[in-house]
């Protein structure tokens, strides 16, 4: 459902008259579309030393106009932190004091990037205080930044340097159009292994070998895509499609006829299953093998609620979630990772919900799948570490879905006003996040579970 307020405010007349009673004014927000301009103004790199150095080298390689120091009145796209040699909290004043002057300079649709080491790696107190409140610091700068601007953190793992493949893929992701409702999030990065990508430099190519010319990252890729039929999952189809992808799109057999149109419209071949079935994995298996050979991209987006207060919860209600919200993945990943048709470079990503995060009223079931997603990512992850697979999870806040535009009216403008972009999320936002995680730039992400949630206040 379309969100008339946020229409209104951005006319000229409703938008003064808002902006004089105080109401909430969220801006249109910067979408990705093939062939974008990733910086059409400068970017400032802010920090010292070598990481901070190597970094604007990089961005100029993508033909983007870098400044090191603000200059006083020039707008800016994108202000980039690096904070990867902060040993104590007194480090920190500086260049975030001139990311402050900065962030004044943002266009509408600007972008905030910090770059971290992980507390986690660190058992110097006052260098894991730095790491730690480079964190906290990034997340209230995303709090208090207007005009669709966002602010997110690349955390690098050991000792990845800023300029690996990954870092660089994160840092185009975070700064393009396709991140525009990911707000106030981190990705932890590991130097991607060489086994684990077909080809990082053309994930990360510069901009003026992308002008007039698609941005096709997932060519020559197979990527199932569960639940496929409607919203979301049609969305992440469409997406992949458009990313150079092979789709099959999977759904029950009763969503057949929309399944159909979906699979029509991107190109791709539709498979009636019911993933909670036994051979739901051997029938999926079967087809992309037959048909393609080898399955690169796998996306469990099939989910469904049934929401009762746990007092009234029965058992049907609750083992039906259970069963297609997280025991069909469990079942289904088993099975992929000992087929042969399933690449040694093979992505997986699961949708989560802020809701397992920070729960939600009636959804007792929902909560625990959707939880139970997050923590099998991060186990299956260990087993991944440092081979060529990756498994991620997509974790929505509100998004425009025919789900949301069943809630009452005034709860859902309420919820829409709840994140700091002040909107709800479009079934796109999450697409793109799920196609960057499949591609070879996040060759270096792994066990990560990401928010498409526009810094919700809940959870956050």
């Amino acid at each position: 459902m379309a969100d008339a307020y946020l229409d209104l405010v951005n006319t000229p007349l409703p938008g003064r008259i808002a902006k004089a009673l105080g109401l909430p004014r969220p801006s249109v927000l910067r979408r990705y579309f093939p062939v974008e301009v990733l910086a059409p103004q400068p970017v400032l790199v802010t920090g010292a030393g070598a990481g901070a150095d190597a970094l604007a080298d990089a961005l100029l390689g993508w033909d983007v106009e870098v400044r090191r120091h603000v200059l006083p009145g020039e707008k800016l796209s994108a202000a980039v932190v690096v904070l990867d040699r902060a040993g104590t909290p007194a480090d920190l004043a500086a260049p975030m004091l001139e990311l402050g002057q900065a962030v004044r300079l943002l266009v509408p649709g600007g972008r905030v990037v910090g770059f971290l080491r992980s507390a986690a790696d660190t058992t110097d107190p006052a260098e894991a205080a730095a790491r730690q409140g480079i964190d906290g610091a990034l997340r209230s700068v995303a709090h208090e930044l207007r005009g669709g601007a966002t602010a997110n953190g690349i955390v690098l793992r050991g000792t990845t340097p800023t300029t690996d493949p990954t870092a660089l893929g994160a840092l185009r992701f975070f700064l393009s159009g396709r991140s525009a409702y990911v707000d106030g999030q981190f990705i932890e990065v590991t130097s991607a292994p060489a086994e684990g990508v077909a080809d990082l430099a053309a994930a990360n190519r510069s901009m003026s070998e992308w002008e007039g010319v698609p941005d096709q990252p997932l060519a020559g890729r197979t990527a199932v895509v569960t639940g496929a039929a409607r919203g979301i999952g049609a969305k992440i189809a469409e997406v992949l499609a458009r990313d150079g992808a092979r789709v099959v799109a999977v759904d029950v057999p009763a969503a057949g006829e929309q399944l159909a149109r979906v699979a029509n419209d991107v190109g791709g071949t539709a498979l009636q299953v019911d993933i909670t079935a036994p051979d739901a994995a051997a029938r999926i298996l079967d087809h992309v093998g037959r048909r393609f050979g080898t399955l690169d991209i796998v996306v469990h987006n099939a989910g469904i609620t049934r929401d009762k207060l746990l007092a009234n919860m029965d058992a049907s209600l609750w083992d039906s979630v259970i069963a297609v919200n997280i025991a069909s993945q469990l079942a289904m990943n088993e099975q992929l990772l000992a087929s042969p048709v399933f690449s040694d470079t093979g992505r997986i990503i699961s949708l989560a919900s802020t809701s397992g995060i920070a729960g939600n009223r009636g959804q007792s079931n929902y909560a625990a799948s959707k939880a139970g997603v997050m923590g099998m990512v991060r186990a299956q992850a260990v087993a991944f570490d440092g081979a060529g697979r990756t498994i991620n999870a997509v974790a929505p806040g509100f998004i425009e879905t025919e789900m949301t535009a069943k809630i009452p009216p005034l709860t859902r403008q309420v919820a829409r006003r709840l994140s700091s972009l002040q909107q709800g999320g479009l079934p796109v936002d999450v697409a793109e996040t799920i196609a960057f995680l499949a591609s070879d730039a996040a060759a270096g992400i792994n066990g990560q579970v990401v928010r498409v949630c526009g810094q919700n206040l809940v959870g956050a």
